[in-house]
């Protein structure tokens, strides 16, 4: 599915902790005076700055995401000819890993689409050992607008079973106040994917799951702010305000939502087996349509969080996320 590119999503967003957050830099400095656990800082604009690596943020999205599939659906087959797609398989099982490669390779280049086929629901997002990932995460660089405050604090590891301390006491540094941007991008995505991403989104703002360091005594809890969503269609052309497909002199009657699969309609061309059912009617008014750069491609823009901003979009993802489960769980399009 790499070798096309018929739809793609940008949100921009802002991640504002709400509390202490740290990602710690995975190693200690030489200097004694600075905590042992420092947060973990880069060059950006010419001069050093804390900030959100997209590794970290990515990595904690996709850990919930699994818990939310594994909570509507299995992650395994009832038996090998059972046409649902597995909802969530353990990347890091070893036993996975070896069949996805013995998988690969056995396959002839023409048949390559199987191993799409095959990946569970959130590897086809996020990919695995044979497939590469669809989801793409910017790091968040502070907003200089907004004043970084960052703090050191102290604490010792508790021995479970004597009570008393069994490493300690250690200093560590907590950023408690300011704002990171960042983007995360999609690409040939359907409706349901883009849906799974929103609620995990909605439950990271919401403080159901954290990032980075110490989650479970009280770290990593963070805010969010939607900036903008824009869904791109590089295929398409607009002209007096309509939208044709490259290549065809009929409009599009409405204004759609489109998952990739509706680009990909026809004998053999759909063997990634995309949903071909996968669109929402978007009201103009709602929304800026607008021409890619250079006049070529079609884009839809959703702005802030408010009505009609991005929280809009995320409904009607979610709505297409509703319908898979209503059909009984991941199950390939035919």
């Amino acid at each position: 599915m790499h070798k096309l590119f018929v739809n793609h999503c940008t949100l921009d967003l802002t991640i504002i902790p709400d509390g202490p957050i740290l990602i710690k830099s995975g190693r200690e400095g030489a200097d004694p005076t600075k905590p042992q656990m420092e947060f973990v800082e880069t060059f950006h604009n010419g001069r050093p700055t804390i900030y959100l690596p997209g590794s970290s943020l990515k990595g904690a999205i996709r850990a919930h995401a699994e818990r939310i599939v594994r909570t509507v659906g299995d992650d395994k087959k009832p038996s090998e000819s059972d046409s649902k797609l597995i909802w969530a398989s353990n990347p890091l099982d070893e036993k996975t890993i070896k069949a996805q490669e013995e998988f690969k390779k056995k396959l002839p280049a023409d048949e390559i689409y199987k191993i799409y086929q095959e990946s569970s629901f959130t590897d086809q997002i996020f990919g695995n050992v044979a497939i590469a990932s669809r989801l793409r995460i910017e790091d968040a660089y502070p907003d200089t607008s907004v004043p970084v405050k960052i703090e050191e604090r102290n604490g010792v590891a508790i021995d479970r079973v004597f009570g008393s301390v069994a490493h300690g006491p250690f200093d560590y540094q907590v950023c408690t106040s300011g704002a990171f941007k960042t983007k995360i991008h999609l690409k040939n995505f359907s409706l349901a994917q883009l849906g799974l991403i929103a609620l995990v989104l909605r439950d990271l703002d919401a403080g159901w799951f954290g990032i980075g360091f110490a989650k479970s005594r009280g770290l990593g809890i963070v805010r969010l702010e939607y900036n903008s969503a824009v869904v791109q269609y590089p295929g398409c052309i607009l002209r007096d305000k309509q939208v044709y497909p490259f290549g065809s002199l009929t409009p599009w009657d409405k204004i759609y939502l489109l998952g990739a699969g509706e680009f990909l309609r026809g004998d053999n061309a759909n063997p990634y087996n995309f949903p071909t059912n996968d669109q929402e009617k978007q009201e103009v008014k709602d929304i800026l349509l607008t021409a890619m750069d250079f006049n070529f491609g079609v884009q839809l823009r959703w702005q802030g969080d408010g009505k009609n901003g991005v929280p809009d979009l995320f409904t009607k993802a979610v709505a297409a996320w509703s319908k898979l489960l209503q059909t009984g769980g991941a199950v390939c399009a035919s």
